[in-house]
């Protein structure tokens, strides 16, 4: 190719750059900062592989905002097609589809039977962009819409032109192939070709403009090697975290660390648009602040988060407070980080109980808590995870209590039959000689005063709901009173004794573990719990009772 062909395009070019609409030319303009394509594995012209990752909507947007003007482009330009092999006679089959846009469906029939013109093209244009003679048409400026869509224009006018030339040359004049053979041979450059400059800062710009206060949002973090990290790029370096036993400021971000050596551990993040009134210490065991200053700011958590919250997206000095539970149980464990604006201070620890905490920092470590949820903490993965109510009646045979509950015992249906049926509601019951065990999956009935107080007249009882919603109910009953019955954290009834030491210990204010919490209440008060075996007893007998009209 000579200087000549360079300069036609050159000529012409601005005329095809001036009808290309900015979203689809910022599309393409993009294109470089999306994951590298998956291509079909059949063999393919490689035009045409690049032309199928375009969204077919950019594809009909370019076709129809160029079409008239590539119909009435006349150019001038030195010969090219020259060494190219005549078109083969002949029939062959083609298969296309209905929903595939006509510049699609073209060019892959112009790759059948003209494989070396797509090649052409494409090495044309790639030299053509390349030309110094072109360069002042590549320069993109603007905010970053203008910028992609300048960088995604000027590639693909390049190719529109170009394509045009050698193919009308090649007498396959057709503007719909022109259009796909361009937009497959632009889509292949742009994925290539380096973002323009001053791109990085007007993404920055754009980020910094849209970036409203406050955010929060949760995700997952793959802990390694007991840390991980609010960081602005690499992971930055650490020490012990001797001072405070659990984060440590670095430049680059925050380092925490962690329980687990490895694996998944739950974060949530808030930033904030002011300093926070109070410190909340309830349901964390370790809580500290420390200040950490932003090289250029939109941090975010690492290593293989998916989170899309950031801190601000400028520099700057800020305060993070890092909350931590369950580092000496990894079961449990999670984190609470929340960021603000605010000038360098000295660390404060606001909180520290946990053993590990203890460890770091040298002193003496707690003697380990007894927590009696923790035995129940398997009901997460059962079948009861979600929504239920759990009752222990105490005094009565299996079949007055199926009838406390509004049920008939003497019409059984399998349970599998009524979770299909999503209409009354149902029970499951396991008879333990002077104990029965009632589970309602996603039902309630057993928190009803109604219920308790039939089911309680020759003994005790007592039942824990919960739902999807955080809704919970704890409910005792004895001799056909009930005695108490209350939203567990909201505020306890009057207690007698006997309650009071059903939740003794029992901190209903934190809200971990709260549908445990209120499961082993129930089992102290009825002498009677849940064990997993007892779920599985019950899946095996095959045996629940509907509730009709309750």
């Amino acid at each position: 190719m000579g200087e000549n062909f360079a300069a036609a395009v050159a000529a012409v070019v601005p005329a095809v750059r001036a009808v290309l609409p900015a979203a689809p030319s910022a599309a393409l303009g993009r294109l470089a900062l999306e994951p590298p394509p998956r291509f079909p594995d059949w063999p393919e012209a490689e035009v045409v592989r690049s032309l199928r990752s375009v969204p077919s909507w950019v594809v009909e947007r370019v076709h129809g905002a160029v079409e008239l003007t590539l119909d009435g482009l006349v150019i001038a330009a030195p010969p090219v097609t020259g060494e190219l092999t005549p078109p083969s006679s002949g029939s062959f089959g083609f298969l296309s589809s209905d929903s595939e846009a006509e510049a699609v469906r073209e060019t892959r029939l112009l790759a059948q039977f003209r494989p070396d013109l797509l090649e052409l093209v494409a090495e044309l244009t790639a030299a053509v962009a390349a030309d110094e003679t072109l360069a002042p048409l590549l320069v993109a400026e603007g905010d970053e819409g203008g910028i992609a869509a300048a960088h995604g224009a000027a590639y693909l006018s390049i190719a529109l032109v170009t394509t045009a030339i050698a193919a009308r040359e090649a007498g396959q004049p057709g503007v719909a192939a022109i259009v796909g053979t361009a937009l497959g041979v632009a889509a292949g450059l742009l994925r290539a070709a380096p973002m323009p400059a001053g791109y990085a800062e007007a993404v920055r710009e754009k980020e910094r403009a849209e970036y409203l206060l406050p955010r929060s949002g949760s995700t997952s973090v793959a802990v390694r090697d007991h840390v991980f990290a609010l960081t602005e790029s690499a992971f930055p370096a650490f020490g012990d975290f001797a001072e405070n036993g659990l984060a440590e400021a670095a430049a680059g971000g925050v380092v925490i660390r962690t329980g687990m050596a490895a694996g998944p551990v739950p974060v949530s993040v808030r930033v904030l648009a002011e300093p926070p009134a109070e410190v909340e210490t309830l349901g964390w065991e370790e809580v500290v602040d420390l200040s950490w200053h932003a090289d250029h700011g939109s941090a975010s958590l690492a290593p293989s988060a998916r989170v899309g919250v950031t801190t601000p997206p400028w520099p700057g000095d800020y305060r993070v407070r890092v909350h931590a539970y369950g580092r000496d149980d990894p079961d449990v464990e999670s984190y609470g980080i929340w960021v603000w604006a605010a000038p360098a201070e000295p660390p404060r620890v606001h909180a520290r109980a946990d053993r590990l905490g203890h460890r770091l920092r040298g002193e003496p470590e707690p003697a380990l808590v007894d927590r009696p949820e923790v035995r129940y903490r398997w009901i997460r993965q059962s079948r009861l995870a979600v929504a239920a109510t759990v009752t222990v009646a105490t005094g009565l045979p299996a079949a007055d209590v199926v009838r406390g509950f509004g049920a008939d015992p003497d019409r059984p249906k399998p349970p599998a039959e009524l979770r299909q049926a999503y209409a009354d509601p149902w029970l499951a019951v396991l008879d333990l000689g002077g104990v029965v065990l009632v589970i309602e999956e996603n039902g309630y009935l057993g928190s009803h005063e109604d219920v308790l107080t039939a089911i309680s007249r020759a003994g005790a009882a007592a039942s824990m709901f919960w739902n999807v919603n955080a809704v919970t109910r704890l409910s005792f009953a004895r001799d056909g009173e009930l005695l108490a019955s209350f939203e567990p954290g909201l505020g306890e009834p009057d207690l007698s004794p006997e309650t009071a030491a059903a939740l003794a210990g029992l901190d209903f204010e934190d809200y971990r573990d709260l549908d445990e919490k209120g499961l082993v209440a129930v089992e102290r008060f009825t002498g009677r719990g849940l064990h997993a075996e007892d779920l599985e007893e019950i899946e095996r007998a095959g045996v629940a009772y509907r509730v009709p009209g309750a």
